[in-house]
């Protein structure tokens, strides 16, 4: 169909790419330990928008332009690695006081500023738009005419395999921080765990080359 070759093989290979943790996973589970499952879904549906993003961009052919330019490239990773670093310092800065920190307040963040904080931390992240650049035309035929249909179906596939797993990812943090029960101050330690590896990856992608 539309030249999509070894799909069970994609689907294989999207499934285990999703499994690998990263700043997304991160900030969902973050998310759903201190607010809920819902709060952890609204992070999930911002990552899988700015998904979607990435992938009608590599349809069009506008993951090309980051993928060859080198200043393209660059203004959108310092925008992702300085966003995720602004996200690390507002956490730390929290523990200061003797409030919970904001990644372990309820109701400290409305699900609308989750979801656009999904949002931000997938799509200024250039070394996705490469990715699905790189990986997708791998199941495509060459010989396909409806190259970039094929490129939206795998996209959609690869996406909602993803919130799958993004959603079991949040039911579990959420189930699990319910379960223990974790006092403050060990809140307080998980925020700044949290906040430093959001840090980690904001200075990985800044850092990150082209290819």
């Amino acid at each position: 169909m539309f030249g999509i070759e070894n799909l069970w093989l994609f689907v294989l290979s999207g499934l285990l790419l999703n499994l690998i943790p990263g700043p997304d996973s991160l900030l969902i589970a973050s998310r759903a330990a201190s607010q809920g499952f819902k709060a952890g879904s609204a992070a999930a549906l911002g990552i899988g928008t700015g998904t979607m993003i990435h992938i009608v961009a590599a349809a069009l052919g506008l993951s090309a332009v980051l993928a060859t330019s080198a200043t393209a490239f660059t203004v959108v990773k310092v925008l992702g690695g300085v966003y995720l670093i602004y996200m690390a310092f507002s956490m730390l800065r929290s523990n200061g006081g003797d409030e919970k920190p904001v990644c372990f307040q309820k109701s400290k963040a409305s699900f609308k500023r989750i979801y656009t904080q999904g949002l931000m931390t997938n799509v200024f992240n250039p070394k996705i738009a490469v990715f699905f650049l790189a990986f997708m035309p791998q199941f495509i035929s060459a010989s396909s005419e409806h190259k970039a249909l094929a490129f939206i179906v795998l996209g959609l596939i690869f996406n909602v395999n993803g919130m799958l797993w993004c959603h079991l990812l949040a039911w579990g943090s959420a189930s699990l921080s319910n379960k223990l029960q974790v006092n403050n101050s060990v809140k307080k330690w998980l925020s700044r765990l949290t906040a430093t590896l959001f840090g980690v990856f904001g200075v990985r992608l800044l850092v990150a080359s082209q290819y």
